[in-house]
């Protein structure tokens, strides 16, 4: 239900905490307020994850104006939902922060700067009001309802008639005053949630579930009140306390199930630690680390979390970076080195200089990205909330209608057109449909940030799970982007000498080629003397004198140069560059010694991945620039179906176009500036996290750990998520169908079928409660195990610049 606007502007997003919302259907109001509001492009509220998108003109309003709305709405709001002890809530944007740049700016020498002014709850509004806290409020809502609901039903013409309860009511009162006494509690504690949520609704102009309960409840209450106030009768004082006692039990269930939604985004929150040292002036000075600003002196000791992202200024240490890159082995950091806030520090003492601070951080670009995800809506859940709203008026018309009904055309008391028309109000409640959607996305998207993949939005889970065709860039994606030695032929001289002699020379070189040579020696353990009058021959290779060799490493032309005849090794050589390696000849004292081939190698988990995909009944299509004898080397190892080879980069977005004129549903995958164009043409565009900048914004999907295993794993958490989405919406709207007749007493003259209002409270509650739980179920999905053997509740991790476009 936001709203849409014209913008003189650039939009920007903001994520806000929007604590207190009880219902599935109250974030209607949320949405409705906010949509009405000047600058308000689009509102996105989750009552799952008590958060709402903001898509606002920064021109026309502000976050602390955006917070201030929600709390007018009867919520409470302390601004951006974000990792508090590294950004202030209330910060307008990055770069913007008057509570950092202001006040530390005014700051006295060796003080801590000063923060904006608002209200503290933890980790951005994850604190004071959590949904844990509501949870306890809900039960002890219950425990009031449910234990004076006891005695009001023992002392009604139920408990008197169908129990048999024969005791007289306390005091020398009536049944119906000490009843109502009894209630009192029940409705001005307990339910009054209700008429709190109904009122907010309505100066809303909005409907949502409250409604219809504090119709349900207000009408049997407050009918049984002038009953009992006008001399006595037939009240209803045990279906209004019951009714809110079972409604209260069901939520109660259904929000601690709901509750264990948000378990990712609560792990990234609690990533960052709260406090850092700052050196000011030669001093140690402890601070929060949402003070910490742009160009401050961070220490960092052994075993200590780098508060912020910045570049180590001194000092050297292995970080280690598996709780936000996903990488599982540590990173040696130096002088220079750029380092990301939330990484733990192993071994060594650093001084950091920060670079990016608040929302700026990796850490909180990332807790936003997943926020967005879960708070956006897929197009089914749009046209559930819509449903939502018209099922709260069907409700209530339809409880008017049952009334009016069984008044006028039945010899029933009136007594019972009430009971009929509460149970139809009470029965109809849509929060089920309310939760049928956001609960999987939230669970969905909290899979995928586990394992370091990271869905934008809604529209890309529901897109991955209809996914038949997975196009693959090559180069640093299929691969990793860098040569390494494959084939080693000796002639006339033993391999391991020859190596090291290649070695020897190579090491003076910066070239790939000789970097992998130099490597490939070490990695064998095999000693590599130092060379002597070295000379490079631009175009041709290097020569130099090894333990007294004169030794040549290049091309076929650099051998010719020196007359070197290459005799069967020229044979071997085509050989191998036929089969799409590149090859390096040596020659030692002036005759040909070997053949050295190298490859771009395919990432361990490629094979894997290529596996995983084909058991989902995915055809996988190799799209590169190389030519076709590289791309078929590489395809025919690893398994690919389809390879099309020598594409120009601009050609890349035009193969998409064309399988997708086939029928398919396409996913590209890529990471280079080159497959921009294919990832937004594809049905899903899937970025490797190792990628650039512009590949991570036009993709749909961010994989973190650059493992092509996670391809398959996206589309298995897709289709996880999109099968309890229809699951549960096809159970919210069967439950309404079957219910709404037997409530309107439809089937009570021929089949004496009855449904009393508590028991339809129940049944609505329990509805709500059974689409939460299938929803997280899905946290048993199987998915392929990581590159590194590890489990699958990696935290996510952050995308770090730098490309590997095809060659």
């Amino acid at each position: 239900m936001g709203a849409q606007r014209m913008t003189a502007g650039p939009l920007e997003t903001a994520v806000l905490n929007v604590r207190g919302v009880q219902w599935a259907s109250e974030k209607a109001v949320v949405e409705t307020v906010l949509g009405r509001r000047p600058g308000v492009h689009a509102v996105e509220a989750n009552p799952v994850a008590q958060t709402a998108t903001v898509r606002y003109d920064p021109t026309r309003t502000t976050v602390a104006e955006l917070a201030r709305w929600i709390r007018d709405c009867g919520y409470a709001c302390a601004g951006r939902s974000v990792p508090e002890h590294v950004c202030d809530p209330l910060a307008e944007a990055a770069g913007h922060d008057a509570g950092h740049d202001a006040g530390h700016a005014q700051a006295p020498a060796g003080a801590p700067p000063a923060r904006a002014s608002h209200e503290m709850t933890g980790h951005g509004g994850h604190g004071e009001m959590s949904m844990s806290a509501m949870v306890a409020d809900m039960r002890n809502r219950f425990l009031v309802a449910a234990l004076l609901s006891v005695p009001v039903l023992l002392w009604s013409p139920i408990g008197r008639e169908v129990l048999g309860f024969t005791a007289a009511a306390p005091f020398g009162l009536r049944d119906d005053v000490f009843s109502l006494v009894l209630s009192l509690p029940v409705i001005f504690y307990s339910a009054w949630i209700f008429f709190d949520g109904a009122v907010r609704a309505l100066r809303a102009r909005t409907l949502d579930m409250m409604v219809l309960v504090a119709v349900a409840v207000g009408a049997g209450w407050g009918y049984s009140v002038v009953v009992t106030l006008t001399g006595g009768g037939e009240v209803f004082y045990e279906a209004a306390t019951v009714l809110t006692a079972f409604v209260l039990l069901g939520h109660w269930f259904e929000m601690r199930a709901r509750g264990g939604a948000n378990d990712a985004v609560r792990a990234l929150l609690d990533l960052a630690p709260p406090r850092a040292v700052v050196l000011r002036d030669g001093r140690e000075i402890e601070v929060p680390t949402s003070e910490v600003v742009v160009g401050d002196l961070l220490l960092v000791r052994p075993g200590a979390k780098i508060p912020v992202d910045g570049t180590v200024a001194d000092g050297e240490s292995d970080v280690d970076e598996s709780m936000v890159t996903g990488e599982s082995l540590p990173v040696h950091k130096q002088p220079g080195s750029e380092v990301v806030g939330a990484t733990l520090n192993a071994d060594g003492t650093l001084r950091v200089r920060a670079t990016k601070v608040g929302a700026d951080s990796a850490l909180a670009q990332i807790v936003a990205l997943v926020q967005q995800a879960q708070n956006s809506r897929a197009p089914g859940q749009r046209l559930a909330d819509r449903a939502a709203f018209w099922l709260v008026f069907v409700a209530l018309l339809g409880g008017a209608v049952t009334f009016a009904a069984w008044a006028l055309f039945s010899d029933e008391p009136l007594t019972t057109a009430l009971l009929f028309a509460i149970t139809v109000v009470v029965v109809t409640c849509p929060d089920a449909l309310g939760l049928a959607t956001p609960t999987a996305i939230m669970v969905g998207t909290g899979l995928g940030a586990r394992r370091g993949v990271l869905f934008k939005n809604a529209t890309a889970l529901e897109s991955s799970a209809r996914i038949d065709t997975v196009v693959m860039d090559k180069t640093g994606t299929l691969t990793k982007g860098e040569p390494e030695v494959t084939d080693v032929v000796a002639t006339g001289i033993d391999e391991q000498k020859l190596i090291a002699l290649t070695a020897a020379v190579e090491r003076n070189s910066e070239h790939p080629l000789a970097r992998a040579i130099v490597t490939h020696a070490e990695e064998r353990g095999i000693a590599v003397s130092a060379a002597e009058q070295f000379g490079s021959v631009p175009g041709h290779g290097a020569t130099a004198t090894v333990d007294g060799h004169r030794v040549a490493v290049g091309n076929s032309r650099l051998l010719e140069r020196d007359g070197v005849a290459v005799g069967d090794l020229g044979r071997r050589r085509d050989e191998l560059a036929g089969a799409g390696r590149t090859t390096v000849m040596i020659a030692v004292d002036g005759q040909a010694a070997g053949v050295i081939a190298l490859a771009d190698a395919p990432r361990s988990t490629a094979a894997a991945a290529v596996t995983a995909l084909h058991e989902l009944g995915v055809e996988v299509v190799m799209l590169t620039g190389d030519n076709e004898a590289t791309a078929r080397r590489i395809a025919e190892g690893l398994g690919i179906d389809t390879v099309v080879a020598d594409v120009l980069p601009g050609d890349k977005a035009a193969q998409i176009t064309r399988l997708q004129g086939e029928g398919r549903r396409v996913a590209m995958v890529g990471d280079g500036v080159n497959d921009a164009p294919a990832l937004a043409q594809a049905d899903l565009g899937v970025a490797i996290g190792a990628g650039t900048d512009v590949a991570i914004e036009t993709a749909d999907v961010v994989l973190m750990r650059s493992d092509p295993l996670d391809v398959p794993v996206a589309l298995r958490i897709g289709r996880g998520t999109l099968r309890k989405m229809r699951q549960n919406l096809a159970w919210a709207v069967g439950y309404n169908a079957v219910a709404l007749p037997i409530a309107a007493g439809v089937f009570a003259p021929a089949f004496g079928l009855v449904l009393r209002p508590e028991i339809a409270a129940l049944s609505m509650s329990g509805s709500s409660f059974l689409v939460a739980v299938n929803a997280l179920l899905l946290k048993r999905l199987r998915l392929p195990r990581p590159a590194d053997g590890s489990d699958t509740t990696t935290s996510a991790g952050a995308p770090r610049p730098g490309s590997h476009a095809d060659h």
